[in-house]
């Protein structure tokens, strides 16, 4: 019988660290990254042999009209080569014991999350949703955690134990969501470090059950909202209230500093690495002859960096994180923005990693998946849904409300409506997905019949956001 499943929410308090802890710490989280990339392997190992046997390969011939029978062959299959969470923890708890270091240092509790982790990697790989598993090198091994809150690594008496290690937190009591997380039941316990300026800080996450602190302002309601997302801006329109908001509105993007950051990096490392690069090269530009730089040799894998190297290197992630921060800290707002005029969520299917492909710094500096997948989980969260239909059979932007279908230029920012009615593109393709049923299917007749009274407000949305593009300089669309 499968366990039932909780709501859960992470409450996220930084520790006060000294320097034993802190070298104790990376102790155990070296044993813990060792004892990863070992069941990692092991579960790639018993994966290969799976995915070759016989066994295997009679169990996919097998209809999907019989899922029963389908999915006994594929249990046979994985029995038969030991590939399963509970036999890759059987395998971990063995490697510890083997290995008395990694016993010493990592609990049983943490031991099997570790094998539960790598087995989810390994079955990503079998079931085609990724290519490759990574195996962990120190800086990018940054968390570990326990099962339950009652062995291993727990939260006792607003600390956090870990075997001999009490750690306490920084807890602002002033804050409502904190300590609402502070009162509610523990499911279990997560210990991460990340980089901050240039030094390492350690934080516990509590991964409380229940639902998280709701603020008064970041209500949510009852209605149904259709999205247009675009690059860098997202148009909604809900029952009574429609509107144009920007993507990471005033982020600083550090596009100056990285770019002479990056440049010193690159040359700090021909300078240490001239091996690793091909020799440089006369080229042409325009009619002057011109000394090219060599490219970096493929295969090289050895890389000596210098110190300035690494500092440089620490200056251009801190303002990465900063940006990356403030970005997602902006688009939180516009998701708990949309939020406040339904949970019903309705939107076109668009291909985010097709734009990343395609616009690359500016989909990264944006990060409009990320608001489209905040939308999805806190509308879902919140009982509501998120339906997302083809664009294809839909064809919102070039959809007239008289049923016509006329295409248009993506620099065309004005519908012009065969009915005789001027919108923004965005907001009119908004309001038409408000209309489309669960199989995907528009009705432009209540589109057309409902279009007189929901006109204000996107008028409305219309001039707003004209006059904010005004005001900071750009041109309206």
């Amino acid at each position: 019988m499968a366990r039932s499943k909780t709501t859960s929410f992470i409450t996220e308090l930084p520790l006060i660290v000294d320097s034993q802890q802190d070298a104790e710490l990376l102790s155990r989280f070296q044993a813990a990254r060792q004892l990863y990339n070992a069941c990692l392997n092991e579960a790639m190992v018993r994966m290969d042999l799976l995915r070759n046997s016989d066994v295997y390969k009679t169990a996919k011939k097998i209809s999907r009209d019989s899922p029963k029978e389908r999915q006994k062959a594929f249990g046979e299959a994985r029995k038969q080569y030991r590939y399963s969470d509970y036999d890759l923890q059987a395998y971990a708890t063995r490697v510890s014991k083997q290995s008395k270091w990694i016993a010493e240092k990592v609990d049983a509790q943490a031991q099997q999350t570790l094998a539960t982790r790598a087995f989810k990697a390994s079955e990503r790989v079998l079931f085609g949703r990724a290519k490759k598993v990574r195996y962990k090198v120190p800086s990018r091994f940054k968390s570990v955690e326990g099962k339950t809150n009652k062995q291993g690594i727990r939260w006792k008496d607003n600390q956090l134990v870990w075997g001999k290690l009490e750690l306490t937190p920084i807890i602002d009591w002033d804050n409502p969501v904190i300590l609402h997380g502070l009162t509610v039941p523990v499911k279990y316990v997560r210990l991460l470090w990340r980089e901050v300026n240039g030094k390492r800080r350690w934080y516990v996450q509590l991964v409380n059950e229940g639902v998280p602190y709701q603020k008064e302002k970041n209500f949510v309601s009852d209605g149904v909202v259709g999205l247009d997302l675009n690059i860098d801006n997202i148009a909604f329109v809900g029952d009574s209230q429609a509107g144009l908001l920007p993507f990471a509105e005033g982020v600083p993007t550090f596009e100056r500093e990285i770019k002479v950051l990056q440049r010193q990096l690159e040359r700090s490392r021909r300078a240490n690495n001239p091996d690793n690069y091909h020799p440089d090269f006369e080229g042409k530009r325009g009619r002057k002859t011109i000394i090219k730089k060599g490219k970096c040799k493929k295969g090289k894998s050895k890389w000596n960096n210098s110190k300035t190297y690494q500092k440089v290197a620490r200056k251009k992630r801190e303002l990465e994180r900063r940006k990356a921060a403030y970005a997602k800290s902006k688009n939180r707002r516009v998701v708990n923005e949309i939020l406040k005029h339904g949970k019903h969520i309705k939107t076109e299917n668009v291909s985010v990693k097709g734009w990343q492909k395609r616009y690359g710094k500016a989909i990264s500096a944006k990060s409009p998946g990320f608001v489209q997948s905040e939308l999805k989980r806190k509308a879902e969260s919140a009982g509501g849904s998120f339906y997302k239909f083809s664009t294809q059979t839909t064809a919102l932007s070039q959809t007239h409300l008289n049923g016509e279908r006329i295409k248009k230029k993506l620099s065309e920012r004005v519908h012009h409506d065969r009915t005789g009615i001027v919108m923004h593109r965005d907001l009119f393709s908004a309001y038409l997905s408000r209309y489309v049923d669960e199989d995907g299917k528009l009705s432009l007749q209540d589109a057309a019949s409902q279009y007189p009274g929901t006109e204000p407000f996107l008028m409305e949305a219309w001039k707003q956001y004209q006059e904010t593009a005004n005001r900071v300089g750009s041109p309206p669309r």
